[in-house]
């Protein structure tokens, strides 16, 4: 007989960190070694880069299909984030775990806590930068924004380093491949926990 509880709802993991800390380069390396888990398509209003298409890294809408989707509840969260907005899919989310599917969602540290107030049992990971500078010179490398934008994106960058204490892990970025193998290692630890977490923050 199988002594072991046999979990029938998919778990909910957060990635959040600073723009420009590498979220989806980690999360890009992250999925190619590990499998069972779901990452959510966020919606954003955000201009598309060089490099991106639909669907990758984002969907892309425009300011009034988003407010549509709002309007019809159909986010599990949403934010206003460096003057675009991003929306996380309700659907996707609750259909996955429904079906005993793990679903990871990559979203800012305002979305992420919001979502945490809605699912108690949500794992939130912290992907942080080696330090400010270091995330400064990120920033100008990738060469997709303004001054006014960059100085913005750090003065947010601090903002959300300072909510670091409300997250369950923190994962430092100083190589992509090591940041990748600490946030596989949260997942798999996880995944072995015989309890469901108990979150200890407000």
């Amino acid at each position: 007989m199988n002594r072991f509880p046999h979990r029938k709802r998919g778990r909910l993991f957060i990635v959040s960190g600073p723009s420009g800390v590498g979220k989806d380069t980690v999360l890009g390396v992250f999925h190619q070694h590990i499998s069972g888990i779901h990452q959510a398509v966020t919606v954003s209003t955000r201009t598309m880069r060089p490099g991106e298409s639909q669907g990758n890294p984002y969907r892309f809408v425009t300011l009034s299909e988003f407010n549509r989707i709002a309007e019809q509840n159909a986010f599990l969260e949403y934010a206003l984030v460096n003057g675009n907005y991003y929306g996380t899919p309700r659907q996707f989310v609750e259909e996955q775990r429904d079906q005993g599917h793990d679903v990871l969602l990559k979203i800012d540290v305002q979305g992420g806590l919001t979502v945490r107030s809605r699912a108690e049992d949500a794992i939130l990971i912290f992907l942080a930068p080696p330090s400010l500078e270091e995330l400064e010179r990120r920033l100008r490398v990738r060469d997709t924004e303004t001054e006014d934008q960059i100085t913005r994106r750090l003065l947010d960058a601090r903002s959300e380093m300072e909510q670091v204490e409300k997250y369950d892990y923190v994962v430092i970025n100083y190589e992509v491949e090591e940041a990748a193998d600490h946030l596989r290692a949260i997942i798999i630890a996880e995944r072995c926990r015989l309890h469901p977490t108990v979150h200890r923050h407000a």
